[in-house]
């Protein structure tokens, strides 16, 4: 039987940590679990719930740190130092898993040894309300080479996992390190492309693996300013896979231009969607231009999407949001998103 271990990081949210528990050790039956809950010094009563949880089952283990160490920090004291089961989980205090999920995720890494975590669809919640139905029978699984994976994620600019429905090798993540305190924001994509670049990626097909808790005050859908800082971070994170694995990545040159480009039209069509949507007083669209050129000295004019923004900007900010239907490129933008959308509930990429 496989042995997994499953660090829980906790700030704050001892409140969320009996669900979070239960899902790992109740309904992950066909493995080997052991839980570390790491309390980050919260100042409410986490430490004392998650010793209560410990008191009533021996494959719970607890840290409390005395003064606040931040997420990185934590993170990888349990990743690094204390995991020691075939296979190891990170997940958040206030995230549960999908019952089976470890079991799906241990089957998948050991039929496939060449493969250095896995991954499957995750299901988000909102905070306070009920947790959607969740699919239980997995209907196969892929595992991808993990340096098409890792050129999928330079040419897509972006991530196609969350967090808590990842299982990882342990002997890869003590190869490959922990997660870097210089990327706070984005050293969830850094490390999992950091990973592939060592292995392959394994992906479970069917079932759902993992429930993600989405806070009222999600940075990606409602602060722009927040937009911006994780593009920035996105690039911060791609230039650092490319640094430290620079060994193993021969085309590295065209790499990076791949994930400049596509940030870069990330930026600018944030950019020119103001106009459309109307809101060019708060989102940051100079900003958001000069992180273009940022990415792409000298060549961020030419893209189409450059091109999209110079024309809203003829249009004008108040005429734009109602010619937007006749807009060729809003339109497209529509489509894109349909499809991006359809084929990684498909294929998780």
């Amino acid at each position: 039987m496989s042995t997994v271990s499953v660090v829980i990081p906790c700030y704050k949210y001892g409140h969320f940590l009996a669900d979070c528990v239960k899902s790992v050790l109740d309904e992950q039956e066909g493995v080997d679990v052991r839980v570390l809950i790491i309390d980050d010094a919260s100042p409410d009563d986490s430490a004392a719930v998650a010793r209560d949880l410990a008191a009533g089952d021996p494959r719970i283990e607890v840290r409390v740190h005395e003064t606040n160490r931040g997420h990185i920090a934590t993170y990888n004291e349990g990743l690094l130092e204390w995991a020691d089961g075939d296979y190891v989980a990170l997940l958040s205090a206030d995230d549960r898993l999908v019952p089976g999920a470890l079991v799906r995720s241990a089957a998948l890494l050991d039929a496939h040894p060449e493969a250095g975590f896995a991954y499957g669809r995750p299901l988000r919640f909102q905070h306070g309300g009920p947790l959607p139905a969740a699919r239980t029978l997995a209907t196969g699984s892929v595992v991808y080479p993990g340096r098409w994976w890792l050129e999928r994620r330079f040419r897509e600019g972006t991530g196609c996992i969350t967090s808590p429905e990842v299982v990882v090798r342990t002997s890869l993540q003590r190869k490959v390190g922990g997660y870097d305190p210089q990327l706070p924001h984005a050293g969830d994509i850094e490390m999992w492309m950091r990973l592939a670049a060592h292995a392959d990626v394994g992906y479970v097909r069917g079932a759902d693996q993992a429930f993600y808790r989405v806070h009222g005050g999600n940075m990606s859908t409602t602060d722009f300013g927040g937009q911006l800082d994780d593009l920035r971070q996105r690039l911060v994170a791609f230039d650092s896979v490319l640094d430290k694995c620079a060994g193993l990545l021969p085309e590295a040159d065209r790499l990076s231009v791949a994930a400049r480009t596509r940030l870069a039209r990330y930026a600018l069509r944030r950019a020119y969607r103001a106009y459309d949507r109307g809101r060019t007083a708060v989102v940051p669209v100079d900003d958001l231009v000069e992180f273009a050129a940022q990415c792409l000295p000298g060549g961020y004019a030419s893209l189409p999407e450059y091109r999209a923004l110079v024309r809203r900007r003829r249009i004008g900010a108040r005429a734009m949001p109602y010619l937007q239907p006749l807009v060729l490129s809003a339109v497209a933008d529509r489509g894109r998103e349909w499809l991006w959308w359809q084929s990684w509930k498909r294929r998780g990429i």
